[in-house]
């Protein structure tokens, strides 16, 4: 790298010398263009530099691969240290060792994520890495339990499930960095419903141009392979008989409509008559409706199928039960209820796979299959755990074990009525990624005097609480943008004001995940700060509409816009506090974001009655007042403010040093 890095360097200096005007002796110019006689040598040094500089950046990559690869070779030979440690002193030392190399492997990672730019990779990478996140505190719990009880069958299950899990999980990540597969077997991408459609109609369409570049046998061929794929959802013991019955009446359609398009495709070939091509034309078109009726009705009996699961075990009644059995030691109820899990994990599963062909792109659609493995894993691994509290039923450990897989399996459920949303985005034609909103001042120079900030842990208790501020906090932002996108005039100043605050509080809520650009809680506070000020623009704006609201209107919303007024200014004076120390800190962050869920419930209860008022106003029923243009001239802050932010769930590891809302599971005791 030294060596690739000085023949750069001297690439430059070389073309710096060619083309610096001041040491020419006898240039020929005029008054506007410079001609360099020497052609031949700027050329070559220009090829040098060029060749020296990608030298120099594939020596990078390689290095970066290098060290992703040596950081996962020493994870793993701790990880085989835990796996035969036999006394708790000896399981601390290890386990702390450990953590510390997952810290440094999760930076790698996460910085090699980001620099992926395949969106393909990137979902696969984000899914491997949520994975070894989530399995942190699984093999923390699993493991300390099989300590304290050597001889249980069910412990030793539930700990080697998640260190296999874990080596699956690091494996992919290398696969994903190296670009490559196992034994040098290629990577068989999953086909789904929505692609094998897109690219059918692709090629339908494509007969306008050109009637020659496929053969009928091959679209014959395209249609069998989507209608095998409904035979998922005909054949699902979850798909309901009125979808069932409209996905065979639509692919016995689809057959017949391309019966029709060949028959006339044929025809045209040998004779191409103005009468024909408009028969083939008219063929096109009904053959591509008949199948947007089809990739419409599967996306309705997938997505219908999901909110309602979603929506029946959202109570986490079983897990609940689980528990309480567990404790009391009854293994007959015990195994009931895993039972009644290992029934709701088919479900689950099933919801996946029939998700997966509806997602619309692919990142969703890994999302998709990483959700599907997390049901199919977490579920057993539940039930053993359960079946050794229910063996041990005063263990603590056991206890807390149940726990840590419990909050797995309902973290995933949660995941998941987010991923449908997202689906849903796609399909309707919103967008489907979040908008980051760019309020803070450029990496490095806000904070360049800075001391370096000292890690900081969360004990349980203070991770669950910002874990919970921070999800209520992603679920107002897409209330928020849900009712934004409602309004007609999307220029409106209560739309884009709006539209600011909810993507300046999805920053704030991958902060409490260990992602995003805040990375430090300085960033955090900053962030509050702008948000609160944002506040307090719409609440003008809120004040100049209302002087063209009907007067019986007007009182309403002007009450609603102190009550903004006066939240953001309590934001201001919290994120503007000074405070030292952990637990000062901790109570700031979590006030600071408490404050900001706060303003965006009111702006959830604002937006819809300024809609509905606007529109009374335009019904013409005379309430409308000629008042003078209330839109400001605004700098709108950042100027990325379009650049995507996925949701992909990331190693939140990642941020141990860097803020005290990280998400990690790393601990020692």
């Amino acid at each position: 790298m030294s060596i690739a890095c000085i023949e750069a360097r001297r690439a430059g200096e070389t073309i710096a010398q060619l083309t610096d005007v001041a040491n020419l002796d006898h240039p020929e110019s005029d008054s506007h263009i410079t001609i360099f006689t020497d052609k031949t040598g700027v050329v070559k040094a220009a090829r040098l530099l060029l060749s020296s500089v990608t030298k120099v950046l594939v020596l990078a990559d390689r290095i970066v691969i290098k060290q992703i690869i040596t950081s996962r070779n020493k994870v793993l030979a701790t990880m085989e240290q835990l796996e035969k440690v036999s006394s708790f002193q000896e399981f601390v030392q290890i386990f702390s060792q450990f953590g510390n190399e997952m810290v440094e492997f999760a930076h790698l990672t996460g910085d090699r994520q980001n620099d992926l730019k395949d969106e393909k990779k990137k979902a696969r990478m984000a899914a491997s890495r949520a994975v070894l996140e989530k399995c942190t505190m699984m093999l923390l719990t699993a493991s300390k339990t099989c300590l304290r009880h050597p001889d249980c069958e069910s412990a030793r299950i539930n700990k080697d499930g998640v260190f296999h899990r874990m080596r699956l999980a690091l494996e992919q990540v290398i696969e994903i960095v190296t670009d490559s597969r196992p034994n040098g077997e290629n990577e068989m991408a999953p086909i789904s419903i929505y692609s094998g459609i897109k690219e059918f109609k692709n090629k339908v369409e494509g007969l306008r141009e050109n009637l020659y570049f496929l053969s009928k046998e091959n679209l014959s061929t395209m249609l069998e392979v989507i209608l095998e794929h409904t035979e998922d959802f005909t054949d699902s013991a979850y798909t309901s008989h009125e979808h069932r019955e409209h996905i065979l009446e639509l692919s016995k359609q689809a057959k017949m409509e391309l019966e029709q398009l060949v028959s006339v495709w044929m025809q045209a070939q040998n004779q191409k008559t103005k009468d024909l091509m408009e028969d083939l034309e008219v063929a096109i078109l009904k053959t591509c409706q008949c199948m947007n009726e089809l990739k419409r009705e599967v996306h309705s009996a997938a997505t219908s199928l999901a909110a309602d699961l979603l929506k029946y075990h959202m109570d986490h009644m079983v897990l609940k039960a689980l528990k309480i059995t567990g404790v009391e030691g009854n293994l007959e109820a015990v195994a009931e209820y895993t039972c009644k899990l290992s029934e709701q994990k088919e479900q689950l599963v099933e919801m996946c796979r029939l998700l997966r062909h509806v997602s619309g792109t692919e990142p969703l659609e890994i999302t998709c299959i990483h959700a599907e493995d997390t049901f199919q894993v977490t579920g057993p691994q539940i039930i053993s755990a359960a079946e050794t509290l229910a063996l041990h039923p005063s263990s603590k450990i056991a206890k807390e074990n149940l726990e840590v897989f419990c909050e797995a399996w309902e973290s995933q459920l949660s995941d998941m009525s987010m991923l449908l949303r997202e689906i849903n985005d796609v399909f309707e034609g919103r967008r489907g990624e979040k908008r980051v909103y760019l309020s803070l001042p450029r990496p490095g120079k806000h904070n360049a005097n800075l001391k370096a900030l000292k890690p900081v842990k969360l004990d349980t208790e203070e991770q669950a609480k910002i874990a919970k501020l921070g999800l209520e906090l992603h679920l107002l932002t897409s209330d928020v943008d849900s009712e934004t996108e409602k309004w007609e005039n999307q220029e409106n100043d209560i739309v884009q004001h709006g539209q600011g605050m909810s993507s300046m509080a999805y920053s704030m809520y991958l902060f409490t995940r260990g992602e995003g650009l805040l990375k430090t809680t300085q960033d955090l506070f900053h962030q509050a700060e702008i948000f609160a000020t944002e506040g307090t623009k719409l609440a003008s704006a809120l004040h100049a509409f209302s002087d063209q609201v009907h007067v019986d209107d007007k009182p309403l919303l002007l009450l609603e816009a102190e009550k903004l007024i006066s939240m953001c200014k309590q934001l201001q004076i919290t994120a503007k506090a000074s405070v030292q120390g952990k637990s000062a800190t901790f109570t700031k962050v979590d006030a600071c974001i408490l404050k900001t869920r706060n303003v965006m419930t009111l702006l959830c209860q604002l937006l819809p009655l300024c809609c509905k008022l606007l529109r009374k106003n335009k019904a013409g029923n005379g309430c409308l007042k000629p008042a003078p243009p209330w839109r400001e001239d605004r700098i709108r802050i950042g100027t990325n403010a379009h650049t995507p932010e996925k949701r992909a769930e990331t190693f939140g590891i990642k941020s141990l040093e860097n803020h005290v809302t990280s998400m990690t599971f790393l601990e020692s005791k």
